[in-house]
């Protein structure tokens, strides 16, 4: 019995594995083809309702022929009977005799005698609400409406027995408007079932003529060939596979028209056509990405080669990731081929750096006798002049600036830098540049192709002038190296440990002698021809900390570390211990006090030059000023915003220079206390707007910060912290408000003024990706990652947001958007490189024909996939190396962020492949956006890890540059 239930145990469990998946396959299938039998009955329902509308045309239509024409009458008047019902006859153009088509849709109206007078009908040119989808030819008044389909009498059109260019008067146009509004009425039950399907004899019995009134007029008027029009050509191209429901494109006009020669249409020709009927359905696309997309590959494929080949003439496709994008070329370019790209007229040269990197950094800055700060962020040494508040920049780093020292003559100033990769995922090779801090000129490079990953730590010597340098590399190892760095020649190298390595010096006294500490450790190193030698650290009966942090030498020789704990450690030489080592026992570096100093870390010490001693503490935030026998004497502590103390410099023994955990840099006194002179963000950036009419920009990011920036004077205004992170912001056209969409859905409005939100709303449950306000401010689009752009109408001067639509449509979710010059427009594109349109003034509708948008002008070009910026991508772009673009206000120059660190200029439009562009360098990480000032005056860019934001100055491309910033501030890049 247990045998046999552990046997019937293991079949069940064996088969739920198995029937879960059968069974979501099967569910699958099913939605499939309910999907499809849905698309069918849709095509049914609209073929009938066409048929229904034509019913209600007959007797105005036969009035009108008859008028035209009283030889037709005959014709009207005739029927055939299908199925024991009566049915008007459907005739070909051949049978009615004496009418001829003129292409300027002139009915030529003759009497028996040969003479006669022009008649002119007007022609009904389509609105945009009334088109279709984007590939399918346009149907005056085509609707999705119900139609309950019964196998009754279906009245034929007589569209075709109109003359060819004939159109309906303007009276018959209104009642079938008329006729159209009742039915749109119903359009919420237009979903309903079809009672008895169609059968293929009706459909063959409705292409069938009468032969008798053919064969009468069969001398009377030659066959008119059928043509096919796409709905993007202006021009109709003829199609090779013209049939029985062929369209005909007449001017503006275009009319469904039934072939007489044919009596017999395949089956599978007509279901095609039908399924392209279904395609255009707006409700039931809508209703279902996956039905939008299924539709729109109907709609591709039932194109006759005719309209494919005119489309050709006026669109070209890009590709990303092997997926084709349709881009349509507007009116205004005659000859795509013949148009030239060239650079952009202006350049871009450095004007600003924000931020700091204190958060992951040591010992990185220092005061030059020139009143300049040394410090760096991203791939950029910043000069910062103090009391002139200017900054230089050193910018010949391919990556990320870890480490830095400043040579014993206090010009000369070494840097490393860490290795990264290239833009096809290669790894760079790491180095140190030594360069002069007043002519920004490199003096040597050192280490390219030796050190690995990058470079965590380097010191000059003091005792001999500052021959040497000493580096330690990233590796895993942790490779220690000294330099004869003018020379370019590696004196000495050894594994130094698997442990981090965060600080390395020379003992001032002797070159010979290097100290270098970091996890768990503090070793003393000799070099001696050529050779490395180490002794570590004995911390004997005191506890070992998990990391010593920092180090300096006293003016007595002693050395000082603060570590992990809190302490600060005295080292010194002891005598070896023969008693208990042995006769080969050497002296030993023993700790010879310990100093309770800082709650928390020690992250850093400093030399006064009277012998004082600073110490900064991480969790207390303290300052404390030491004597030399480590006695405290002053303390101060700064403020929490800015964290923790990272690095402390000397301004004149009086005044200091803090560099802090929250990457700011202070500067004050114990007295007076502590105030920023430069703040960053500390983590990944996203949001970046600039004021419409000040120079002012304000950003955000994962920190939760959002930050409000004067531009002109080159300091952060003010800073607010939102509860979560703030991945996009714009500002409201007036000025007075900006908006932040955060990662939780939430969106909040403030004012700059009273720096206090004013609205707080949510959207949907995932995060928001773009804001964006109409030019006139009486809209504001949010764009989501739910794949959905909300639109809210704006009052009371942007404090004020009513929900006013919703547009539906986007498969992936949104990445950029912009509002048309007259705001009633919105341009989108989506994570699976999507472009679609909407009339957001009609209800948030999705345009289906997007060639109608091809001439619209924007107020603003952010949208990274259109005609106009096409040439901006690389050829082989995976869809993401692009973050973000920027047009100009003058429209003559876009800015490009990438996921390579650079920043591009190119001339805009830019609209054909491998154009040419300016490209720069100074972020070490993926640049996440780009914005222009409101007067094109500067550019702003963000990067996203380094938490850099650089100020780019506009400026004649014409205009020299200085010799130590031509290499590294602008190269022309074609593209490829």
């Amino acid at each position: 019995m247990d045998g046999s239930t552990t046997s019937l145990d293991d079949v069940s469990a064996e088969s739920s594995t198995e029937y879960p998946d059968k069974l979501s396959t099967m569910e699958v299938r099913l939605q499939a083809q309910e999907d499809e039998i849905t698309l069918l009955k849709s095509s049914l329902a609209d073929a009938l309702r066409r048929l229904r509308l034509h019913d209600q045309q007959i007797p105005l239509l036969k009035q009108q022929l008859i008028a035209v024409n009283p030889a037709a009458a005959r014709v009207l008047n005739q029927s055939c009977y299908v199925d024991g019902f009566s049915k008007p006859c459907r005739m070909s153009t051949s049978s009615l005799d004496g009418f001829h088509h003129t292409p300027n849709s002139l009915i030529s109206n003759t009497a028996e005698n040969g003479e006669g007078g022009a008649k002119t009908i007007p022609s009904h040119k389509p609105s945009t609400s009334e088109r279709c989808t984007q590939t399918e030819p346009w149907i005056p008044n085509h609707e999705s409406l119900p139609l309950a389909l019964t196998r009754h009498v279906q009245s034929l059109s007589l569209e075709d027995a109109l003359l060819e260019g004939t159109q309906f008067t303007d009276e018959i146009q209104i009642k079938e408007e008329d006729a159209d509004e009742d039915e749109r009425k119903k359009d919420q039950t237009w979903s309903s079932i079809v009672e008895d399907p169609i059968q293929p004899t009706t459909i063959r019995t409705l292409q069938q003529q009468h032969s008798k009134s053919s064969e009468d007029s069969q001398g009377s008027c030659p066959q008119t060939p059928t043509s096919s029009s796409p709905a993007p050509p202006k021009e109709p191209t003829s199609s090779p596979h013209g049939g029985p429901l062929s369209p005909i494109q007449e001017g503006e006009k275009t009319l469904a028209r039934r072939n007489s020669e044919k009596c017999k249409e395949p089956q599978d020709k007509t279901k095609q056509r039908l399924s392209k009927k279904a395609a255009s359905s707006t409700n039931l696309l809508t209703r279902s990405p996956s039905l939008e997309s299924r539709a729109k590959d109907l709609i591709s494929s039932a194109g006759s080669q005719g309209s494919r080949r005119g489309t050709q003439n006026q669109s070209i496709k890009m590709f990303i990731r092997g997926r084709p994008i349709t881009m349509y070329i507007p009116s205004n370019i005659q000859n795509y081929e013949e148009l030239k790209m060239d650079l952009p007229s202006q350049k871009l040269d450095l004007d600003w750096v924000y931020g700091y990197r204190g958060r992951d950094c040591r010992a990185n800055l220092y005061l030059l006798p020139s009143g300049e700060a040394v410090y760096f962020i991203a791939c950029v040494v910043v000069l910062y002049h103090i009391s002139n508040q200017k900054q230089r920049h050193y910018r010949k780093h391919t990556d990320c600036v870890r480490c830095l020292a400043i040579h014993p003559d206090k010009v000369r100033v070494a840097s490393g830098q860490t290795a990264g990769v290239d833009k096809d995922g290669k790894p760079l090779q790491p180095f140190v540049h030594i360069w002069d801090s007043k002519t920004l000129v490199t003096l040597q490079q050192i280490g390219l192709g030796i050190f690995e990953r990058g470079v965590g730590a380097i010191a000059f010597s003091n005792s001999d002038g500052g021959t040497f340098l000493c580096v330690i590399d990233d590796s895993n190892e942790h490779m220690l190296s000294v330099w004869d760095w003018n020379k370019n020649i590696k004196q000495a190298e050894v594994k130094s440990t698997n442990e981090a390595v965060l600080a390395v010096d020379f003992s001032p006294t002797d070159t010979n002698n290097i100290i270098s500490c970091g996890k768990s450790h503090v070793y003393f190193w000799t070099m001696s021809a050529g050779t490395m030698t180490k002794k570590q650290g004995i911390f004997g009966k005191y506890k070992k900390p998990k990391f010593v942090l920092c180090f300096v030498f006293s003016l007595t020789g002693d050395v000082l570390t603060g570590d992990s704990e809190g302490n600060i450690l005295t080292w010194g030489k002891s005598a070896a211990d023969i008693k208990t080592l042995g006769k080969g026992a050497k002296e030993t570096f023993q700790i010879m006090k310990q100093t309770r100093a800082h709650e928390g870390s020690v992250f850093t010490m400093c030399i006064l030059q009277g012998g004082a001693i600073l110490s900064g503490g991480g969790k207390d935030r303290k300052i404390i000023r030491w004597s030399a026998d480590l006695a405290p004497e002053r303390e101060c502590e700064i403020p929490e915003k800015f964290g923790a103390v990272r690095t402390i410099a000397d301004l004149d023994g009086e005044e200091l220079l803090v560099g802090t955990t929250r990457n700011a840099i202070l500067r004050g006194t114990f007295s007076d206390g502590f105030v920023a002179i430069v703040q960053g963000h500390v983590d990944e950036m996203w949001g970046l707007a600039t004021h419409p009419t000040q120079n002012i920009f304000v950003t955000c990011g994962n920190d939760r910060q959002l930050c409000v920036w004067n531009a002109e004077d080159h300091r952060l205004d003010w800073c607010t912290t939102l509860e979560d992170s703030g991945l996009c912001a714009d500002f409201c056209p007036n000025g007075a408000v900006v908006s932040v969409g955060l990662s939780t859905a939430r969106w909040v409005v403030l004012d700059l003024q009273t720096k206090e939100v004013v609205s707080d709303l949510i959207d949907g449950n995932e995060q928001l990706s773009v804001m964006r306000y109409s030019p006139d401010g009486s809209f504001l689009a949010v764009g989501s990652h739910d794949n959905f752009i909300y639109i809210y109408s704006v009052t009371e001067g942007g404090r004020r947001y009513t929900r006013f639509g919703k547009c539906t449509g986007h498969s992936s979710f949104i990445t950029h958007l912009d509002w048309s010059k007259d705001g009633k427009y919105i341009m989108s594109n989506s994570g699976d490189y999507e472009i679609l349109y909407w009339d957001v003034a009609s209800g948030c509708k999705l345009l289906r024909n997007r060639f109608e948008s091809k001439d619209r002008e924007w107020a603003s070009y952010t949208c990274v996939l259109g005609f106009h910026v096409m040439g901006v991508w690389l050829e082989g772009s995976d869809g993401t190396d692009i973050n973000a673009l920027c047009r100009s206000h003058s429209e003559r120059m876009v800015a490009v962020a990438d996921d390579f660190c650079k920043v591009h200029l190119f001339q805009y439009p830019c609209p054909k492949p491998k154009a040419p562009s300016y490209k720069y360098e100074g972020h070490g990480s993926h640049v996440t956006n780009v914005r222009f000032t409101h007067n094109d005056s500067h550019l702003l860019s963000l990067g996203g890890k380094d938490t850099c934001i650089l100020q780019w100055r506009m400026k004649g491309a014409g205009t020299a540059e200085p010799k130590e910033h031509s290499a590294a501030a602008a190269s022309p890049e074609n593209g490829t």
